[in-house]
């Protein structure tokens, strides 16, 4: 049985923030689970026996080589990708690095990487993406949407 096909999984997001206030995202790759070709907030699913927190900084580690600190829940959005039958509920948190330049450790699953600024994100977003930046926008005080 596949989670997020054959039962509702649990997918952890980063929102990474850097100095600069600069926001980190990630293309996902042909290999991706679902929203190939989108940008993203990274994270990932939730392993048996791990918490929310411990299974981002080890989704992180696995795929862009760096070590982060998970601070304050952000939102907590219903994932559900009719088109691709699948359905995720995913917490995404906002995070620091604290270790390491992020590089892309897997290609297969991400395809780009970079640093944007919250009012100048890639047009393409994943669909949770979309909704973890309109709930960081209005935690700033923001008033534009994508």
């Amino acid at each position: 049985m596949k989670r997020g096909i054959d039962y509702i999984g649990v997918g952890v997001g980063a929102m990474i923030i850097n100095q600069k206030g600069k926001v980190f995202l990630a293309q996902r790759g042909p290999l991706a689970k679902n929203e190939r070709g989108l940008w993203e907030f990274p994270g990932g699913s939730v392993e048996f026996g791990e918490t929310l927190r411990q299974a981002l900084q080890r989704e992180m580690l696995e795929e862009f080589g760096i070590q982060i600190e998970v601070g304050k829940l952000l939102d907590v959005a219903d994932h559900i990708l009719r088109e691709e039958g699948q359905h995720w509920v995913s917490p995404s948190y906002l995070c620091r690095i604290t270790s390491g330049e992020p590089r892309i450790m897997e290609p297969g699953k991400c395809s780009d990487i970079g640093w944007f600024d919250v009012d100048a994100v890639p047009a393409q977003l994943s669909q949770i993406s979309r909704v973890n930046l309109a709930n960081y926008r209005e935690l700033l005080g923001h008033k534009k949407d994508q």
